[in-house]
């Protein structure tokens, strides 16, 4: 019995060896540049949005919401008050919704963390994640003209933890913030992906979730919703996944829905929304999730 213990746990050990090497220093590089981001970028960031309520850009002032929103390193809850702030200023709804999606779906550390699974899948993450923001604006704009979509009522503007007045400081304690953030979730995805390579055979993942076909997309949408806690945590399932016979469609489905559907997202964003227009927002993260899968295995 032991000497069976024994001889599992040095297979785990050694996927566990394998994937952790493959992905370690992504991590680190993501952990440095989130919070170099978030410590001398992020009010440009959002000072350069707010400054563009005042410019007439119509339309096409969606697709810079877009870009900032991917920008920006705030977690959720910290995107919902700014978004407040940014509304009270004069920021249009439209704006704000393809600036919240999109920040919701990605932001700087996590684009260095995808490099992880390829230039491929990296392109069609970042692609994916600014399309779907700039689709949630455009809706609003077209839907929510007359009216508003965000009720901000009662959020003030978030208190700031980088307040160090030694800027090397500041940015070592944001550093700190950030590992113990998100490290456990890191580790934890690397034995998970172990525990997948020794347990599930190829051609399970191949037949689940493989090919062209529109059940593996969906499947990998849903799977999206329980399985998502950390960006960092899923990038080693991903790469696991995609190398044991995932589809990229399947993989740009399950970016998609697991992040925009994450648990404490979701609070978030049911804050500003109600009932009624959260049940919109999920339909249309499964909508554009599933439609990207299938476009992505289409045409790459």
């Amino acid at each position: 019995m032991w000497e069976i213990i024994h001889r599992e746990a040095i297979y785990l050990w050694y996927y566990f060896g394998i994937q952790f090497r493959q992905i370690f220093w992504y991590w680190v590089v993501g952990m440095v540049l989130g919070s170099a981001v978030s410590v001398f970028l992020k009010d440009r960031i959002h000072n350069t949005f707010r400054s563009l309520g005042e410019k007439k850009f119509g339309a096409f002032g969606i697709v810079i919401a877009s870009a900032l929103g991917i920008a920006s390193p705030l977690c959720m809850y910290g995107t919902i008050p700014i978004a407040a702030s940014f509304s009270k200023s004069g920021i249009k709804d439209d704006w704000l919704a393809a600036f919240m999606m999109s920040s919701i779906l990605l932001n700087p550390q996590l684009i260095i963390y995808s490099a992880a699974l390829g230039q491929v899948a990296l392109i069609v993450r970042v692609v994916s994640c600014f399309l779907c923001g700039m689709s949630a604006g455009l809706l609003i704009r077209v839907f929510y003209r007359s009216k508003s979509f965000f009720d901000f009522q009662g959020f003030e503007k978030p208190i700031s933890h980088d307040i160090d007045p030694n800027l090397l400081l500041r940015f070592l304690k944001n550093l700190g913030r950030n590992v113990r953030a998100t490290g456990l979730y890191f580790l934890f995805g690397i034995a998970l992906s172990a525990a997948f390579r020794r347990y599930v055979p190829q051609d399970v993942m191949t037949n689940l979730f493989g090919g062209n076909e529109a059940w593996g997309v969906l499947m990998a949408a849903t799977i999206g919703v329980p399985l998502y806690a950390c960006g960092g945590g899923t990038i080693p399932l991903l790469q696991a996944w995609l190398s044991d016979g995932m589809s990229l469609g399947s993989a740009a489905a399950f970016m998609i829905t697991g992040p925009a559907t994450k648990i404490t997202n979701l609070g978030a964003v049911k804050i500003v929304l109600g009932v009624k227009r959260f049940m919109l927002y999920l339909a249309f993260i499964i909508i554009f999730a599933f439609a990207t899968g299938m476009l992505t295995n289409i045409f790459i």
